[in-house]
């Protein structure tokens, strides 16, 4: 059951660096989704959050959070640090292993624009920990070089006008050694925002995850 109770507001305390978030823990969860932001996006992003409320209804928990603190966001060159954001994202999943709330759960990635590249370094660097990953309109061109270490089986989903991101992404699959699909939603843009596209990339997520995690 989905309720407000389920919902809270947490500070992920990374040394000196303070990323706050939305964590969200249905009634017998088994698995957690941890987002991983695009370029300017945050745990307050609409897309992300349609998506996850999606995904919550498959009884799986969600946290959305920010991967860079406010000022850190400022600028604008953090934004493609795929390396600092792969720290955070490490930082973060760490963290959720270790929360007595979340402990229990299996991890898995939800990763959009410049942060699926994060994802799946991070999910390179936890091997089989790492229990299945989803890419919106991902650059994993951008993680390349440890893609091949990735375990958890993988999900590009790339809308049908993005013609570059297609071309990028079929790249990143052609290196993935897991198990991997390749989704193209026709007629959708970068941002999946024309009538109808965000459902699908969001039942096309909740469903790869409900069956990984």
């Amino acid at each position: 059951m989905l309720t407000k109770e389920n919902k809270k507001t947490v500070e992920i305390h990374l040394g000196d660096v303070i990323l706050r978030g939305n964590l969200f823990i249905p009634e017998k969860a088994t698995g957690i989704v941890l987002f991983s932001h695009g370029s300017g996006s945050s745990r307050l992003s609409p897309r992300n959050n349609f998506v996850a409320e999606v995904i919550q209804q498959e009884g799986l928990a969600t946290l959305l959070f920010d991967l860079l603190t406010e000022k850190e966001d400022r600028i604008y060159e953090n934004r493609f640090e795929i390396e600092l954001l792969t720290e955070r994202l490490i930082a973060v999943t760490n963290w959720v292993l270790r929360n007595p709330e979340t402990k229990g759960l299996h991890p898995g990635y939800f990763g959009a624009s410049t942060g699926a590249a994060s994802a799946l370094m991070a999910a390179a660097h936890f091997g089989d920990q790492i229990k299945s990953i989803v890419s919106r309109g991902g650059r994993p061109d951008l993680g390349m070089q440890n893609i091949e270490k990735v375990k958890a089986p993988t999900l590009l989903i790339v809308g049908g006008t993005d013609d570059l991101v297609i071309q990028l992404n079929q790249k990143a699959f052609e290196k993935l050694q897991c198990e991997r699909k390749f989704e193209i939603v026709p007629g959708a843009s970068h941002l999946f925002e024309e009538p109808g596209k965000l459902e699908i990339v969001a039942r096309l997520s909740a469903d790869w995850f409900s069956k990984w995690i």
